[in-house]
């Protein structure tokens, strides 16, 4: 049987992520090598992902190597990928979802409320969040991997880190966590908590089967889905704080999700549900209601600032 090609990003937490994927394929029959692939979000740390600009700043090069038929699958963190992913390409699975919150990771004990820290963060959403509930907060960009991060919050870079659930619990370091924050506030980055499985749509249709079978979570990749239906209608890419979350009750999907201003002054947010056989049209739902709601002003006014 054909070895499966995993290409991942290199560092410790993408290689846990394929390392996992690499697991649930042997669970299922079958053999996989994992690849390691430097992208340009890996190598330029000096500044923010919005500065960079590129729509995929963590898969260009994951993509180029599945294009090319070095790679079989890549495996990405569901929250790192864009909107839209360029014709060729497309999702097979969604992993089972880990619990979606960020988390306040500090060497010191430490909460949100009344505490005028430095926290470290390169998301705008987060930013943008803090500076609407929490301006007494300041922020300072911090990028690089989990390891790195940390290393400059010891160095003093800040008093603490936001940082997603997931990637704290994945590297075992929930001995850090000192608050877990409230998803009604900080509703997650699209995605948030989920591995995502690439292919080149020439893959092998039976083996795009085989992967999806042993990977896919159907109840996280309705949510998911639903998510990014929302994200890609909004044309908001990773560097637009932009957020949202859905989730079943029973045969429904709930989702909220919204947009915040950079500097954190104005905020659309929405709720809806809906038969979880509309769940792409829930997403499109909730994205257009936003952007009639003033979120487009928003998104303009966020576009002019970075131009």
């Amino acid at each position: 049987m054909k070895t499966i090609r995993i290409g991942t990003r290199g560092s410790k937490l993408a290689l846990w992520q394929a390392e996992f994927v690499a697991e649930k394929l042997r669970e299922a029959g079958m053999s996989s090598q994992i690849v390691p692939i430097e992208t340009s979000g890996d190598k330029i740390l000096e500044v923010t992902i919005a500065k960079i600009g590129s729509k995929g700043v963590f898969t260009e090069e994951i993509e180029t190597e599945l294009l090319e038929g070095n790679i079989d699958i890549a495996v990405h963190s569901a929250k790192d990928l864009q909107s839209e992913l360029p014709d060729g390409f497309e999702i097979i699975a969604f992993s089972e979802r880990e619990t979606p919150n960020d988390v306040l990771v500090s060497h010191q004990p430490c909460k949100l409320e009344n505490s005028p820290m430095v926290i470290g963060t390169s998301s705008t959403r987060r930013v943008a969040i803090l500076k609407r509930s929490f301006p007494e907060v300041k922020t300072v960009p911090v990028r690089g991997n989990l390891q790195t991060r940390i290393r400059k919050m010891e160095e003093g870079a800040c008093d603490a880190l936001l940082l997603a659930y997931a990637g704290v619990h994945r590297m075992q370091r929930e001995d850090l966590i000192r608050e877990v924050l409230d998803p009604g506030l900080f509703i997650p980055a699209v995605g948030q908590g989920s591995v995502a499985i690439e292919c080149a749509s020439s893959l092998d249709e039976s083996l795009k089967k085989k992967v999806k079978n042993a990977v896919n979570h159907p109840d996280t990749a309705l949510c998911v889905e639903a998510e990014r239906a929302f994200l890609r209608t909004l044309q908001g890419g990773c560097s637009i704080p932009a957020f949202a979350l859905a989730h079943l009750e029973q045969n429904k999907v709930v989702i909220e999700g919204g947009i915040v201003s950079l500097d954190g002054q104005k905020m659309v947010k929405e709720k809806f549900s809906d038969n979880s056989s509309h769940h792409i049209a829930l997403g499109v739902k909730l994205a257009t209601v936003i952007l009639d709601s003033g979120g487009d002003k928003i998104l303009a006014e966020i576009r002019h600032s970075t131009e």
